[in-house]
């Protein structure tokens, strides 16, 4: 719509002011604008022909009286109220004529000064991102084209050979806290300063170490973990920095984690579950980058990057005496917050068709997808265990379901409502069909919206799994992943950018 038709519109409103620079961007989408009132100036074709409507009687009428809902279900009414713009909306409705719309509208306020004077509505069809997608992906294998809520099969994390099996790539969701703990680690992983985990059981702090090894200069170089609370007081010691030949009766000649490690890098899991003794000789060595085996008369000079990890707030550790306070600042040079799973249930979708995925190679199973109230039983429960406990209901899951290819609520071996989440799971519908992930689709007003997420943000996570899937494929080679997506370079370099993707990773 040039400014000449935003004048006739809007008399009063000086076209200049008016931002179009969403809407042009894909003008064959659909396209409404209203009064300050609500009732529809303009639409234009694609909008009539999403919503089963004639053009002639649409305009002139209220959205409200349009789509048959009350005020405070519509949207459009909700951006003239509060005169701002509503984005990534996924909307749910029928037509006229019984057909259900499912689609994601962008709604923009239109101002004359302070006065807002009507609103500029740009609505995505959802059958036009499934068509342009499949479009766009023609090119890619068959094998990295995931469909939301199917799972495909993926890479088993491989063990390297420097003792780990993960790198930044195994770290699945986009959730702005996960985003920050990924972005601090691959600041920090070119450094040799100390990095301090912290993150509840299960959240996937080892994960994060060997992602930090095998993102640094010492990737070639050993990465040795152990996990404090695991070995008895008496022999921790002698694991970590070795013995030496009559130290004690039958001791030998023996190096210990510090010394195999040299040149790579050390976990200290749990770290504040080691002795009070030994952290004042963890403390002596990160001062000093020196060890000395027991019973020995000599030091060793050591060069190795320490991580450790605590699974409780690291105030309540010192306050409780299990974590000297002197050690904390040393060890916390960088200090990385994992959040557990409950504050980042928008990565849900992602992490159950990735653990699907992974447990589909691993059992030789062929689950597709997950039963819309597993889902839902799914985004309920506080998930105390973390991603791990996920990952593992899971697998049992799968293990129950024998030949089924959708999880459902009878597969699971035991009722989350009685493993900690404090929420009881909502009772299986006698017969009908069941509702798979990627078939959210209630018979809805407009302006409803999903209790998971945004069409917008499946079809980002569809985007950024068939890139990445390219990268693997192409080693890292942005320009050939372009070609197998059938893209540009330019746009595969903006969507790597706009992803957060590091096509070092792959390589």
């Amino acid at each position: 719509m040039d400014s000449s038709q935003i004048k006739r519109l809007f008399p009063d409103v000086d076209p200049a002011s008016v931002s179009l620079v969403d809407v042009l961007a894909d003008f064959h989408e659909g396209i409404m604008i209203t009064d300050a009132e609500g009732v529809v100036l303009y639409m234009n074709a694609a909008q009539a022909r999403i919503d089963d409507l004639e053009i002639d009687a649409a305009v002139g009428k209220k959205v409200t009286d349009l789509y048959r809902v009350d005020e405070g279900f519509s949207p459009t009414m909700a951006c003239l109220k509060a005169g701002a713009a509503v984005k990534n909306l996924a909307c749910y409705y029928r037509t006229h004529l019984g057909r259900v719309v499912n689609s994601i509208h962008n709604i923009y306020p239109i101002t004359s000064g302070k006065r807002v004077v009507g609103t500029i509505c740009y609505i995505t069809d959802y059958r036009n991102i499934e068509n342009t997608f499949d479009t766009v992906m023609q090119s890619t294998p068959p094998r990295s084209v995931p469909t939301y809520g199917i799972a495909q099969p993926v890479d088993a994390a491989k063990p390297k050979k420097n003792g780990t099996r993960y790198t930044f790539r195994d770290i699945v969701g986009r959730s702005p806290d996960l985003l920050t703990a990924v972005k601090a680690a691959k600041l920090s992983a070119e450094s040799p300063s100390p990095i301090l985990i912290y993150g509840e059981t299960g959240t996937g702090k080892e994960l994060f170490a060997q992602a930090v090894h095998n993102r640094s200069p010492r990737k070639t170089h050993p990465y040795m973990a152990i996990n404090c609370a695991a070995i008895p007081e008496n022999l921790l010691e002698g694991i970590l920095f070795g013995t030496s030949a009559g130290a004690f009766t039958g001791a030998i000649d023996k190096p210990g984690l510090f010394e195999k490690a040299a040149g790579g890098t050390l976990l200290l899991d749990e770290i504040n579950s080691m002795p009070l003794t030994l952290q004042a000789k963890l403390l002596r060595f990160l001062q000093e980058r020196k060890i000395r085996r027991i019973g020995a008369m000599g030091e060793i000079d050591v060069d190795l990057k320490i991580i450790s990890s605590i699974n409780v707030p690291p105030h309540r550790a010192i306050e409780s005496g299990g974590l000297r306070s002197d050690l904390f600042y040393r060890l916390a040079v960088v200090f990385i917050q994992i959040p557990p799973l409950r504050q980042r249930m928008g990565d849900l979708n992602r992490l159950v068709l990735h653990f699907l995925a992974r447990k589909n190679r691993k059992l030789g199973k062929q689950v597709s997808g997950i039963d819309m109230k597993v889902m839902e039983a799914f985004e309920q429960y506080a998930w105390p265990g973390n991603v791990r406990e996920l990952e593992h209901v899971i697998e049992g899951a799968m293990n129950l379901a024998g030949a089924a290819k959708v999880i459902e609520l009878s597969h699971l071996s035991v009722p989350l409502d009685k493993k900690g989440g404090g929420h009881a799971l909502p009772q299986q519908a006698p017969g009908g069909s069941r509702g798979r992930i990627r078939l959210r689709l209630p018979a809805a007003r407009e302006g409803e919206t999903p209790g998971g997420k945004t069409l917008a943000e499946m079809k980002t996570d569809q985007e950024m799994v068939s890139i990445v899937s390219a990268l693997q494929e192409t080693r890292g080679n942005a320009a050939r992943a372009a070609r197998k997506l059938g893209i540009s370079p330019q746009l595969m370099n903006y969507k790597l950018k706009r992803f957060n993707i590091d096509r070092k990773d792959y390589r």
